[in-house]
């Protein structure tokens, strides 16, 4: 039995902190509902969830720029259904005009109307959609996935060769009527590109949007913390730590029993 050291009293202290220290630890992780709350917790974890998240994070500006060049293709796709029924009625004037009962004052009506369907489709080829063509044919660069991978998804070219006689040509029912469907067809070929374009945007989308989903989990799995292991935990520590300081001061007893043989 000695005085200068108490060595059941320096054990039980050591034991005391080391269960304070992992009942701070279960309240720090229950609190934020991480388990990695500092990077000794899971330093290989922690360095896989950052790279995950910022997998994440340009994922979601990849599905940001799909969803810009999704309403690009789709405002492309509402003008030229326009441009289609105006140069279906500019066809159905002509061949109006060609019948030869209607009057002189008749065909001046049709050919008014031709005209301002005309203008309005010469207009419609200088849009944009935010500051950009969407009619001049020009290739933009959309980018597919979080590599930085890009998809050419074109200007639809909306001046092409048919279309511009027509828009530079008088009412002539015999020099444009011919032109007149073969611009129809361009128009209806321009729209199915579009689509094929919209379909393939829908689906890109649709794939990222997954593998964000399958990303999250694995980050949830790394990172997050399980409530009812973690509550166990923090139960046992604070039993430990209760039983602890009792043994603690117990301890600190014990050199007491020293004075009784001197006494």
């Amino acid at each position: 039995m000695v005085i200068n050291t108490n060595i059941g009293a320096g054990r039980t202290s050591r034991l005391l902190a080391e269960s304070t220290s992992k009942l701070n630890g279960a309240l720090q992780r229950l609190a934020s509902g991480s388990k990695i709350v500092e990077p000794q917790d899971d330093a290989a974890g922690l360095a896989v969830a950052t790279k995950f998240n910022a997998a994440i994070s340009r994922n979601d500006a990849v599905q940001n720029n799909l969803s810009s060049a999704l309403s690009y293709s789709q405002t492309q796709d509402g003008f030229l259904q326009k441009v289609s029924k105006a140069l279906d009625r500019m066809s159905e004037l002509m061949t109006l005009s060609s019948d030869a009962t209607k009057s002189t004052n008749d065909k001046t009506n049709y050919l008014t109307e031709f005209t301002d369907l005309k203008n309005y489709v010469s207009d419609i080829g200088e849009k944009d959609f935010n500051g950009v063509s969407l009619f001049n044919g020009t290739s933009l660069g959309v980018t597919m996935d979080s590599d930085a991978n890009k998809w050419s998804l074109n200007a639809s070219a909306l001046n092409g060769t048919d279309l511009a006689s027509i828009l530079a040509s008088g009412f002539v029912v015999t020099s444009t009527l011919a032109t007149m469907t073969t611009a129809i067809e361009n128009v209806s070929t321009h729209r199915a590109k579009i689509g094929a374009n919209i379909q393939r945007l829908q689906l890109t989308n649709e794939q990222v949007g997954i593998l964000n989903e399958n990303l999250s989990a694995s980050v949830s799995r790394i990172s997050d913390v399980d409530v009812a292991t973690e509550s166990t935990r923090f139960a046992k520590y604070n039993i430990l730590v209760q039983s602890g300081t009792a043994m603690l001061a117990q301890a600190n007893l014990l050199p007491q029993n020293a004075l009784r043989l001197l006494s």
